[in-house]
């Protein structure tokens, strides 16, 4: 099981430690997961996110092919600009979902951590005819996440460069607490806020400068469990659970990324035919009608028959409703569809309800 290097600062603070991807991560600190949720969507989070994948692609041909291996029309992308976007087998199911930013001599691409080696053989086995280079700087590059409607009040504090001027999926390199850093307005919390990348052996003093200076605007550490719980609120997918290799885009609700006129991408033949034909089952919200936690795997029924599993369930701390992202097939994705989840084998009664259940706030 790997560490990442603020494995002690995380055992100081008191973080409880779990596997996840392969490495031993803080899934919450002494505060618990509802306030570190709380502190996010009100103040600001300190999310340690150097699990994930990290790959720099460099070559005369790196443009021609990231067209050809994603969705997005890259060549509209200006330097600086950051994207979603995700990888696709032939059949249109997902390798992967991906973020890539524009750099001024380069590309660079998170992926998810489970996922690094994998991706980086998928996309080296589509590069023979092409003439460019893609370097996994996992190791050598660390990843923070600084979440919430205070967090570039934090950050400011530590640079000189004027957060001000950034629109969300932008990019900027910057000087931050004298530290090199490669600034992303991104996020997965469904709030406005920064992922940042500089040199790993710098990992500690960032941390702590970081901590510091959101002492006073009510920055906390936060652990995977808040982490997942901002996610599902704002219906953000998470591989392993909305998107996978046995579902595709469509059904998955992220058809918005594909740009169709940009020419040839793989998957791209079948994609195009499940959204000309319709998708096998949809990805749907759920909220409980009668009390229960519709968790991960549970069936998802209707008139007594199961059609459908819920990929994400919790209590949502913000709304304070028990809700689920789940897949089901049509016509019980519509809007206000009686179903029902079975909780512990017990049919409880659920509607169909509108995404996202929290509606991201990328700017206050």
């Amino acid at each position: 099981m790997k560490r990442t290097a603020l494995y002690e600062r995380h055992i100081a603070r008191g973080g409880r430690m779990v596997p996840f991807a392969g490495y031993e991560l803080p899934v919450q600190y002494p505060t618990g997961p509802m306030v570190e949720h709380e502190a996010v969507r009100s103040a600001a989070g300190l999310f340690d996110i150097d699990h994930m994948g990290q790959f720099r692609l460099v070559g005369r041909d790196a443009e021609v092919f990231l067209q050809y291996v994603q969705p997005r029309d890259v060549s509209r992308m200006k330097v600086w600009d950051a994207e979603y976007s995700f990888l696709c087998y032939e059949d249109g199911t997902f390798v992967d979902d991906i973020f890539i930013y524009r750099l001024p001599d380069s590309w660079w691409i998170v992926v998810n951590a489970a996922n690094r080696e994998k991706d980086l053989f998928w996309l080296d086995t589509h590069m023979a005819s092409f003439d460019c280079d893609l370097i996994d700087e996992s190791d050598t590059t660390y990843m923070l996440a600084l979440q919430g409607p205070r967090a570039q009040t934090v950050l400011q504090k530590l640079t000189d460069y004027d957060l001000g001027q950034m629109a969300f999926h932008t990019a900027a390199q910057a000087q931050v607490a004298g530290i090199e850093t490669l600034i992303g307005a991104t996020g997965y919390t469904g709030e406005y806020g920064y992922e940042l990348f500089f040199p790993a052996e710098k990992a500690a003093a960032m941390w702590e400068l970081l901590l510091e200076a959101g002492a006073d605007q009510g920055l906390l550490p936060c652990g995977l469990a808040a982490r997942d719980s901002l996610r599902f609120e704002a219906c953000l997918p998470l591989y392993g659970h909305e998107i996978s290799a046995e579902v595709e885009p469509v059904g998955a609700r992220l058809s918005w990324v594909c740009d169709w006129d940009k020419g040839p991408w793989l998957g791209r033949e079948a994609v195009l035919k499940t959204k000309l034909e319709g998708p096998q089952r949809w990805l749907v919200g759920l909220e409980m009608v009668e009390r229960g936690v519709p968790r991960e795997h549970y069936p998802v029924a209707a008139n007594g028959q199961t059609i459908g599993w819920v990929t994400t369930g919790m209590k949502s701390p913000t709304l304070d409703k028990f809700l689920a992202l789940a897949y089901v097939p049509a016509p019980y994705h519509r809007l206000d569809t009686e179903l029902e989840v079975l909780i512990r084998g017990k049919p409880r009664k659920a509607k169909v309800v509108k995404r996202p259940f929290y509606m991201p706030v990328y700017r206050r």
